[in-house]
């Protein structure tokens, strides 16, 4: 493939009738391909795709120098337009004795859950409860980047717990015994009276969102590209209608919204933002020139931090 300015020309490798990628809702919406294709992408922007077979199997571009930063998929491939550069968020190392992995039991699922805890340098002001906590702590480095922000003085001390889901499609879908068990049992062992806030990408954004709209004491909430076509019990989280959205209150509390410009996702989470904005909600929302991936994501978090436990706030 060539990449000129900000149009890139996929050239088919044997085998391949299809091109995918964030731009397609990957296998959702593939491409038909019958020779080159040249297509136009934002200026400076970052793009993960891959090609599909005759049976419909994703395979990568043999011809591809970069391999994308994708933690599902080994046959994603990358490249950049423009004058694309990862905006790496400043990180500080954690001292082993501030993590703590703890188990909960919980009630409506009858098990265990694993958590992983962390503990800032000083008394923490608030409590921050993450879906997809291994992701977010290995991939996203959410610890060492709020320990580089506590140390500079940005944001106000806060602890972290890393949640993981047993089954995130169903859980993660406005599933009320998911309610119970981050409201009612790791919310008071782990906030003990802190503001509590919530945290996730995709469906488990989708998750924080919901439980902040249904529970009037959490404080704010954080959504990487949030799965807002989805509905409770659903089995597609992009194709369904935007439930979440159209049930969105008035409230007090801080939302931080982000989302790439090459995803399916990026309508709803603009309608969800202009509809925080219409019911006078304290929000941000920002758009990245990317896709649905850990490249997106990873470079919210510092901002997202600062503008929800920015030192010119109160706690």
């Amino acid at each position: 493939m060539r990449v000129e300015g900000r149009f890139a020309t996929f050239r088919p490798p044997p085998g391949a009738r299809a091109l995918i990628g964030d731009f397609t809702d990957w296998k959702r919406r593939p491409i038909p391909l019958r020779g080159p294709l040249r297509r136009e992408f934002p200026p400076d922007a970052y793009v993960e795709y891959a090609f599909l077979d005759a049976e419909g199997r994703p395979f990568a571009d043999p011809e591809a120098p970069r391999l994308a930063e994708n933690p599902w998929w080994p046959y994603a491939r990358a490249f950049t337009t423009g004058d694309w550069r990862y905006r790496a968020p400043p990180l500080a190392p954690v001292p082993k004795e501030r993590l703590r992995r703890e188990r909960v039991f919980s009630e409506p699922f009858f098990a265990e859950r694993r958590v992983l805890v962390y503990r800032p340098p000083a008394p923490a002001r608030a409590v921050l409860l993450v879906q997809d906590g291994v992701a977010f702590f290995r991939i996203g480095r959410m610890a060492e980047v709020a320990e580089a922000l506590i140390q500079a003085g940005t944001i106000h001390p806060v602890g972290i717990v890393f949640l993981e889901p047993e089954d995130r499609d169903r859980e993660y879908r406005m599933d009320p015994r998911y309610r119970t068990f981050v409201l009612e049992e790791a919310a008071p062992r782990f906030a003990g009276g802190l503001p509590l806030g919530l945290w996730g990408a995709s469906l488990g954004g989708l998750a924080a969102l919901w439980l902040w709209n249904e529970a009037p004491a959490v404080a704010f909430a954080m959504a990487h590209s949030p799965a807002l076509r989805a509905v409770p019990g659903g089995q597609d989280a992009y194709a369904e209608p935007e439930w979440l959205t159209e049930r969105v209150e008035r409230r007090e509390g801080r939302v931080y919204l982000e989302a790439g410009v090459l995803e399916w996702l990026l309508g709803p989470t603009r309608r969800l933002a202009a509809r925080l904005a219409e019911l006078g909600v304290a929000h941000a929302y920002r758009e990245r020139p990317s896709g649905h991936n850990w490249v997106t994501w990873r470079q919210g978090i510092a901002p997202g931090l600062r503008y929800l436990l920015g030192r010119d706030l109160p706690f």
